[in-house]
């Protein structure tokens, strides 16, 4: 049976940290520049629910090339559509892509364990930092087990650089992602009526 984070791994790393670091989620929009002759893809994430409107991320296939595929794949299928940001934790992170479980008329107890029907990807890790806005792909304890789920930085998070594959950065729709509804207790799980990707499409 898969393990049950895809995606405790981020959470052993991170939620210690997050008892003893205030982050400031009010830096500005662009901690992490675009490269300026990025010419990947870019997903839009239309949300739904508490938070409304569409978020915006540059996928980075200049570090991630695997991964990226991977995520254009899934959006193209259409199998991001309706997923939930089934953990959200105020001040880190906000987590979604279980594209298994994570249908808002799913087993919620299972919200967070899937991944896709295609393979687990070997790490891709780079140097690019987890500054706010980034994007990066969820995974358990495995480096190599990354599949479907990935996660939007609130604020910074450094002790994640090197430990997670980074996929993209936001250009647009800050004040969407600060909208998400938070979950509550330490992994912030979202138990009652999480938001959602209601639609996620790719442009060139």
């Amino acid at each position: 049976m898969r393990d049950r984070l895809i995606f405790a791994g981020i959470f052993a790393l991170g939620v210690g940290i997050l008892a003893t670091t205030s982050f400031n989620t009010s830096r500005a929009d662009a901690d992490t520049e675009v490269p300026g002759d990025h010419s990947g893809p870019v997903m839009t994430i239309d949300v739904a629910g508490q938070a409304n409107g569409s978020i915006r991320i540059a996928l980075r296939d200049d570090l991630a090339p695997e991964h990226v595929e991977r995520i254009v794949t899934l959006a193209e299928r259409g199998d991001y559509d309706g997923v939930v940001f089934h953990r959200v934790i105020e001040g880190f992170m906000a987590q979604t892509g279980d594209v298994e479980h994570g249908q808002l008329d799913g087993d919620r107890g299972r919200w967070g364990t899937g991944g896709s029907d295609m393979p687990n990807l070997p790490a891709e890790f780079s140097d690019q930092s987890f500054e706010r806005g980034v994007v990066g792909m969820a995974r358990s304890q495995s480096p190599d087990s990354a599949n479907s789920q990935f996660f939007i930085m609130f604020a910074p998070a450094t002790h994640l650089d090197g430990q997670y594959t980074v996929v993209g950065q936001m250009i647009e729709g800050y004040d969407v992602l600060d909208a998400i509804k938070r979950g509550t207790g330490a992994n912030g799980a979202v138990m009652d009526t999480p938001d959602l990707m209601e639609r996620v499409t790719i442009s060139e």
